[in-house]
């Protein structure tokens, strides 16, 4: 009998502790939120959103779509590695919806789709707590092939595919940093790569997603900024939003063959993707989630392309030319999450 209450006795002392340590990372995380904290620790966290929407309509003398299916995921993740003066942050975002619907056979059409990341190794600078010298790499893409559903043959041609675009953005600069919850990076320094199939960018004399035609890349040079915030408005509802600017030095406007210009551009000209995200948690494990993102790049213009009527690409669109400057992206969603 002895024997089993030392085993309780040594049990009970095991898990107070190992409580105590995870008390203790908790602790460490929850003041690095809005510190700068001197410590050798990898922090980690993320959380995802999934939610499904379903109809189903019989005899119903309003009309409506007879049977109908949404999914949407979205996942927002960070990895920080914090070493006494030095921080290397890891930010990765992924947003995907597909609907299916019985007046289009079930077919899925997405409805959202994005691949972000973004990786940042900064020293702090020896007269303050919140400046690091920063050095900055970021990734856009999108998992699946993308459609204009506009279009009456819309699965002629896809408008978009993994890879096609792909945006890879790497910057040296300062950043303003109060834990996790505060960054504002700027760079004089950036350089962003813009790369496509030619499948995109040979069908069209204007190219793609602003790769010339016949061509598979795109390089700039210029400015760079990215902010981002967060809060928690109350114990149930965070706010996350981003603000990135990027400024060309080498945009100039396009000319044609006979010198007149056919497409306006300057420094000046800054491209823009302000992303907003707010979740509220209704439940344990049930949550409401708005997303919204608006993007502006003049490299994206809106041409309007007629459809060809000969050659091998007669009768079907030419894909990649009906996106308009202003993009806007708005998701709305109730469903799971599950934090870690």
């Amino acid at each position: 009998m002895s024997k089993f209450f030392l085993s309780i006795t040594v049990f009970a002392l095991a898990a107070t502790s190992a409580f105590g340590q995870i008390k203790k990372v908790d602790d460490i995380k929850k003041s690095l939120e809005t510190t700068n904290k001197d410590t050798i620790a990898w922090v980690y966290g993320g959380v995802l959103n999934a939610g499904i929407n379903e109809g189903f309509l019989h005899n119903w003398s309003a009309g409506g779509e007879i049977a109908s299916l949404s999914v949407n995921g979205v996942f927002h993740g960070f990895l920080n590695r914090l070493h006494h003066r030095d921080i290397w942050s890891n930010n990765l975002d992924l947003n995907y919806g597909l609907n299916y619907a019985y007046s289009t056979g079930f077919l899925p059409h997405k409805t959202d789709d994005r691949i972000d990341f973004t990786s940042k190794y900064g020293i702090k600078y020896d007269s303050s707590k919140y400046i690091y010298f920063t050095g900055l790499f970021n990734f856009k893409s999108q998992f699946t092939r993308g459609y204009d559903y506009t279009r009456p043959n819309w699965d002629s041609a896809a408008v978009s595919n993994f890879f096609s675009p792909a945006y890879f953005t790497t910057a040296i600069g300062m950043e303003y940093r109060r834990g996790s919850d505060v960054s504002l990076f700027l760079s004089p320094i950036a350089g962003r790569l813009t790369v496509a199939s030619k499948f995109y960018t040979d069908q069209s004399p204007h190219g793609a997603f602003g790769v010339d035609s016949n061509k598979t890349a795109y390089y700039q040079f210029g400015a760079y900024f990215s902010g981002r915030y967060q809060a928690n408005l109350t114990k149930k509802i965070v706010y996350r939003t981003r603000l990135d600017l990027y400024s060309d030095y080498l945009a100039k406007d396009t000319k044609n063959d006979s010198g007149r210009v056919i497409k306006k551009d300057s420094p000046a000209n800054i491209s823009v993707l302000f992303d907003n995200f707010l979740a509220w948690k209704i439940s344990k494990y049930l949550n409401l989630t708005f997303g919204l993102t608006l993007a502006y790049d003049n490299n994206i213009p809106y041409v309007k392309v007629p459809t060809p009527t000969t050659g091998p690409n007669a009768n079907q669109e030419v894909p990649g030319n009906n996106i308009g400057w202003l993009q806007i992206s708005q998701v709305f969603t109730v469903g799971l999450e599950y934090k870690f």
